[in-house]
């Protein structure tokens, strides 16, 4: 168990909008969380049916969670190696287009009559 951060306890806040109600806008206090492991011990000590349901869906969602984030940087690795392989195989065509966007601007020389300067 460990005491989360004012920066942990605000974004958590955002996150979940909520707003805590009383005299205060805020609490004084940061508030405590549970690490995987200390909910692990937590279960082996407490032994009311209550806490035991409460202490398997705690497990659970960490399992969820650990499961979310492997999929995500498996996602993202995907991503970027796909990203890689297009910009690869389409660089001539980025050229192309950023070409077109921005042709690169040409000086001439004017054309017509230009007096002489005295």
């Amino acid at each position: 168990m460990f005491e989360l951060t004012r920066d942990e306890y605000n974004f958590l806040r955002t996150q979940i909008a909520s707003l805590e109600v009383g005299k205060g806008k805020y609490s004084k206090f940061n508030p405590f969380a549970f690490t995987e492991q200390g909910v692990a011990m937590l279960a082996s000590v407490l032994n009311s049916p209550k806490a035991i349901q409460v202490n398997i869906a705690i497990v659970r969602a960490f399992v969820v969670l650990r499961q979310y984030v492997l999929d995500y940087k498996e996602l993202k690795e995907q991503i970027i190696k796909l990203e890689k392989e297009m910009n690869h195989k389409f660089k001539d065509i980025y050229e192309a287009l950023n070409f077109l966007i921005s042709p690169p601007i040409q000086k001439r020389k004017p054309i017509g009559y230009k007096p002489k300067k005295k």
